[in-house]
């Protein structure tokens, strides 16, 4: 059960805690006796009221963890449109450009990284801002175990499972693909 402190999507009901009802602030509204969120965020109580603060976007810095779509590949390299930086999405058409390479993909064997093994174009991706690197991008890694793919669609147009930290199943055909794969959480 979602509780009041959690993070909620558009649309979303609030779990209320028993007694009165407070009032409605930023970000939250009531439609069919029911609160829902308008914003993405965490409802928490202002005085009487509660609400959910719009968070503002900022531009990735280094150590800032990143979600974004793997949009184009190269054998050293795997281009990123970031779309969350911190968890705040950027408004649509503001996306920044980052660039994993192939020795930021991994901890270790980082020589013998094929990028192509580790990403496919359309995959979405956690990974952290190392640095600013040049004028049009950041450099992004992935080389920690919570961060890489974290959703990705197989050839069958299935959302793929991921069953080890190189490897995700498409579960309509069964088959395994390729992928350097952020830890589930949880596991």
């Amino acid at each position: 059960m979602r509780s009041e402190h959690d993070i909620v999507l558009p649309g979303q009901p609030i779990v209320l805690p028993r007694g009165p009802i407070p009032k409605l602030g930023q970000g939250i509204y009531s439609r069919d006796s029911e609160i829902r969120a308008s914003l993405i965020g965490s409802p928490h109580h202002e005085g009487s009221i509660l609400a959910i603060p719009l968070a503002r976007p900022h531009p990735p810095a280094p150590n800032s963890v990143v979600l974004g779509l793997i949009t184009r590949l190269s054998p050293l390299q795997a281009m990123l449109s970031i779309s969350v930086v911190d968890g705040i999405p950027l408004p649509a058409g503001e996306e920044f450009t980052g660039v994993i390479r192939a020795q930021d993909v991994r901890a270790t064997e980082k020589d013998r990284i094929k990028i192509g093994d580790c990403f496919r174009g359309g995959d979405v991706v956690r990974g952290v801002v190392i640095s600013l690197g040049d004028a049009r991008s950041y450099f992004v890694t992935t080389a920690r175990n919570d961060l890489g793919v974290i959703f990705a669609t197989s050839e069958a147009g299935a959302t793929m499972e991921p069953v080890s930290w190189q490897e995700m199943r498409c579960p309509k055909s069964g088959k395994l693909e390729r992928r350097k794969c952020a830890k589930p959480e949880g596991m």
